[in-house]
This record gives structure tokens, sequence and C-alpha cells, in this order.
């Protein structure tokens, strides 16, 4: 069975270039525009990892983060911030609130999936 993924990003373009990286290497796909969306589309059901934007409207990634690790069913699935932001506060504000990765946009497919490959959780 395909581990699932959920791809969280204001910009379609991202979310699109994720998403068909991640489908291509046989992942399924849940994509949320801002951190309300996702939280929405969380009911519970199994997802092996989430890949967040920091900056989005509605709700940033790192208060999305922190909602996340509220709940118990997502308590211990890893997240990997995908971003703009190399601020080294920033990123130690995406590790306080449970992101486990952090990768600056641009990025190569390859390298997302490579690290996709050492995060998703069984």
């Amino acid at each position: 069975m395909a581990k699932t993924i959920m791809v969280v990003d204001d910009s379609l373009s991202i979310r699109q270039v994720v998403s068909i990286a991640l489908k291509q290497a046989g992942y399924d796909v849940i994509e949320g525009v801002d951190g309300v969306d996702a939280l929405a589309k969380l009911t519970g059901q199994k997802v092996n990892l989430i890949i967040s934007d920091v900056n989005m409207p509605n709700m940033d990634g790192i208060t999305f983060v922190k909602e996340l690790k509220t709940r118990a069913a997502y308590k211990f699935t890893p997240v990997l911030m995908l971003t703009t932001e190399s601020q080294e506060d920033k990123k130690a504000q995406g590790q306080a609130a449970g992101a486990r990765a952090w990768m600056v946009k641009p990025f190569k497919p390859d390298t997302l999936l490579a690290a996709v490959q050492k995060l998703v959780m069984p």
C-alpha cells in the first residue's frame, strides 16, 4: 500500500511540482492550501509525512506544526518544512514546534525525494 504524504503550500505551482515528484515516486498525496485547510483535511487517516511551507495566509507553517502536534493521531508524524526561509531563528522555531527537517526553496525534486525517503514513517 502506498504511503501518504500531505503537501501544505499556498503556492499552487509548488504544490504541483512536489505532488508530481511524490506521485511519480509512488506516494499518495493530499494537498492543503494553508494550515487551516490542512488541519481540516486531517481527519485521523494515516499520513506518513507532512511537507509544509512556512509563509502562508490564514495559518503559517510553524503555527500549523504546533497545532498538528496537539492531535494524538499526528503527534509523531514527521514534518519537513519546505520554505524560502533560511534564517537560523526560523529553523529554531520550526524545530521547537516539532519539524524534523528543513529544506530551502528552490529545490531539486531528487533532493526532496531523498529527504522524503529518510523521513517517511513506516
